[in-house]
């Protein structure tokens, strides 16, 4: 049996496709697995910050497309760029282990952190959401939009006038670019995006390849991401709207914290939730009512 992987082209992606393939070749040693390269919208368009662009499926649509038409039969993401509502006919039908959620800090100034930057910094993130906790932080920041793969933004980082970087640890990671990190940035601080540092597998709503889907599941994190995607769902967000919520275990216990806020965060609502894993199974929507029940609404339309 041959699997066809599709996959965006960047460096990370197909860091991201030869790790699904390894995890399936070491599960399934007969199987053959063909990585095909599919550009998305995301890829093309560059001039603008993802928050303007305001397409929930930027970087997923023409790897589903080719995924429903029969030409792939699973495609890989990174999980944040994977809508919450996917088309008729597919599913998740796997993720893998997570990463370290948390986002990162990568400074010209290796010693400096986000608390220690002198007034006024020039940090730069696409994401309205790292932009709103930024601000929510330090209010001094001046946020400057940046787009490209990890290793580009990096270059653009040391040949231009800023003085920082806001990425995802998993991918400079995952690219071998750790030693570039000046912070781990606490999840308080700058709470990550929904799915961040987990790769879902997509596949069609058949079962042609559930029990290969299955064994290279990651039970523990597919039951945090999917709160994470039901709080997501409820609150009606996506990268065009500063809201997000991290789910995690920790032994027996299950914790959930979210944020809505202003892109400019001078309003917003920060709340968590914490119960035994044995009760947590609608947790995420437990979070999004207590912040309906808090005025995340009202807050919603100043947005």
């Amino acid at each position: 049996m041959t699997i066809k992987i599709g996959t965006r082209g960047s460096k990370l992606a197909l860091w991201q496709a030869d790790y699904v393939r390894t995890l399936i070749v070491n599960k399934f040693p007969k199987i053959k697995v063909e990585t095909i390269k599919i550009k998305t919208t995301g890829d093309k368009i560059l001039g603008k910050a993802l928050f303007q662009i305001n397409d929930k499926g930027l970087f997923t649509k023409e790897l589903e497309n080719e995924l429903l038409s029969g030409k792939i039969d699973i495609a890989v993401h990174s999980l944040k760029d994977l809508p919450t509502e996917l088309p008729d006919g597919l599913k998740i039908g796997a993720v893998t282990k997570r990463e370290i959620p948390n986002d990162v800090l990568i400074a010209k100034n290796k010693n400096h952190t986000i608390d220690n930057f002198p007034s006024g910094a020039k940090i730069a993130t696409s994401s309205l959401r790292r932009r709103a906790q930024l601000l929510i932080k330090r209010n001094d920041f001046q946020l400057e939009d940046i787009r490209g793969n990890v290793n580009t933004r990096i270059e653009k980082l040391f040949d231009s006038e800023l003085d920082g970087l806001i990425l995802a640890y998993a991918g400079v990671f995952r690219l071998g670019m750790a030693h570039q990190i000046s912070q781990i940035i606490p999840i308080d601080d700058i709470i990550p995006a929904v799915g961040q540092a987990a790769i879902a597998i997509e596949s069609r709503e058949e079962k042609q390849f559930e029990e290969i889907l299955s064994a290279i599941n990651d039970a523990e994190t597919e039951f945090c991401v999917s709160a994470e995607r039901d709080f997501l769902k409820l609150m009606g967000g996506g990268c065009s709207k500063p809201i997000t919520a991290h789910c995690f275990i920790n032994d027996e216990m299950t914790e959930i914290i979210g944020i809505v806020s202003t892109a400019d965060g001078k309003k917003y609502l920060k709340e968590s939730i914490r119960q035994p894993k044995t009760k947590a199974k609608n947790i995420g929507n437990e979070l999004a009512n207590k912040f309906n029940k808090l005025g995340s609404k009202e807050l919603l339309k100043l947005i």
